[in-house]
């Protein structure tokens, strides 16, 4: 793995890199705030060992820049200071793991490996496409061809969740849980009229039909074939 280390003790800092060498990993270090700022931002690292009291710029402060900007490294954060208020200060700011000094190496060792096992963190979506149908999660818009579609509240979550799940089935009763929160039957026929509605607003007017429904099964929202 390719490391950094921002630490402002020489003496640690040199340890932990001849250590961290030896396990086989490549390490970079820095011993002042600003530079270590500017080596997360700028360069590709697994992990990242950041000391919380540095010169110029603090571990805090470094940590909610780089994640201001984008980076999202997984980032071991060392302290002295063993108080709740200040683990969840750096835990807000960005930090992904804490260590408070004075620590086993074998432990630092162990939590970076973990940190470096973790799987990147998905995109948060704040789209949703089929076709030439998009919704904005954001904005709580629809658009069908580049053209607005008016919905009402319980429509938008009706297509949010044909959305998300395009190109399979879902039924009644999926529908009945995860858009009206029903977790019994009404004796009613609220899905079909709201999925009734809910098609005449997407697809009227449009060559191909999105919301197709699957007889004995349930609807399904997929791209034309």
């Amino acid at each position: 793995m390719k490391l950094l280390i921002v630490e402002d003790d020489k003496e640690a800092a040199a340890y932990l890199k001849r250590a961290l060498s030896e396990a086989g990993h490549t390490v970079d270090l820095a011993d002042r705030g600003r530079d270590g700022l500017m080596l997360a931002a700028a360069e590709p690292y697994d992990v990242i060992v950041l000391d919380r009291m540095l010169p110029e710029i603090d571990g805090v402060a470094i940590l909610r820049t780089i994640r201001a900007s984008g980076v999202k490294t997984p980032v071991l954060l060392l302290t002295a200071l063993g108080g709740i208020d200040d683990r969840v200060e750096g835990l807000e700011a960005g930090a992904d793991d804490y260590l408070v000094k004075p620590f086993a190496f074998a432990e630092l060792l162990a939590r970076v490996n973990a940190l470096a096992r973790r799987p990147p963190p998905q995109e948060v979506r704040t789209e949703l496409v089929v076709a030439d149908l998009k919704l904005d999660l954001l904005k709580r818009t629809v658009t069908r061809a580049g053209q607005r579609v008016e919905l009402q509240p319980r429509e938008f979550q009706l297509l949010e969740y044909l959305m998300r799940h395009a190109g399979r089935v879902v039924t009644r009763t999926m529908l009945l849980e995860n858009v009206w929160d029903f977790h019994f039957d009404p004796k009613t026929n609220i899905v079909e009229t709201h999925v009734s509605r809910l098609r005449g607003k997407v697809d009227r007017g449009h060559a191909c039909e999105l919301i197709q429904t699957v007889r004995g099964s349930g609807y399904i929202l997929r791209e034309p074939d």
